[in-house]
């Protein structure tokens, strides 16, 4: 038996559980696996279980993933903070950047996607809880921001994307997951040209489900899969 299997199935039926407790379709909700720190073998393994949505936080690591195992039939999420100057080793790679949110990186996405004659898509992060320690935009200035970049030709917005504080109570964050909701109908209704999101990242393993219910199209979900993360792995 799998143990990342077994797991991903487990995460897979909690979300199922969500779905219908919230009215919602469950085809429209995916599951990121979230494999940084994480070797190879362990997502061949998610692999081999049907699952090939993974998720990383290193650019790096993220290129050395994609010489391991490719880009067929794999979809690779940028989940992490981004610097300006990597963008240019992950343009093309990665299916969606999750964590947009200054104008010197997405006009380097411009610059980048121009380059190859591609679109990128985007989420725009946004710090819903305030939290010093994390990257993010205001929400109050999440919408000028889309504004803003809406005019770049070579990038698409999609959604929005939180990371919620870390809690042992999944419901304390339903407050974040709910705002995040409202920030993405509010954008949608300023009827921006070429701006119509549809996807909110949202959830990770404590607390997925109450992103689920709140509207979650995305979760991303590490621990929950493949358990506790080695931070000495070297990464970049």
């Amino acid at each position: 038996m799998s143990r990342i299997g077994d797991n991903i199935d487990y995460v897979e039926s909690r979300i199922d559980e969500a779905c219908k407790r919230s009215g919602r379709d469950r085809k429209d909700v995916t599951l990121i696996c979230v494999s940084k720190t994480k070797p190879v073998p362990d997502l061949r393994e998610a692999l081999e279980h049907g699952h090939n949505i993974f998720g990383e936080n290193k650019v790096q690591e993220i290129r050395d993933k994609v010489e391991a195992l490719g880009t067929e039939g794999i979809h690779w999420h940028m989940i992490g903070h981004l610097q300006a100057n990597k963008v240019k080793y992950i343009a093309g790679v990665v299916d969606l950047i999750h964590s947009v949110d200054n104008d010197k990186l997405a006009e380097e996405i411009e610059k980048q996607a121009a380059k190859r004659d591609i679109i990128i898509d985007v989420l725009c992060e946004v710090n819903m809880a305030g939290e010093e320690s994390k990257f993010g935009l205001k929400p109050g200035e999440t919408l000028e921001f889309v504004k803003r970049i809406s005019a770049l030709k070579h990038l698409k917005i999609r959604g929005l994307m939180t990371i919620a504080p870390y809690t042992e109570d999944p419901e304390s964050n339903r407050v974040y997951f709910k705002g995040l909701r409202e920030l993405k109908d509010e954008i949608n209704a300023a009827g921006i040209e070429g701006v119509n999101m549809d996807i909110l990242s949202m959830g990770m393993t404590g607390d997925y489900e109450v992103a689920v219910e709140e509207g979650a199209n995305l979760v991303r979900v590490g621990t929950g899969i493949f358990g506790e993360r080695n931070y000495a792995v070297k990464t970049e």
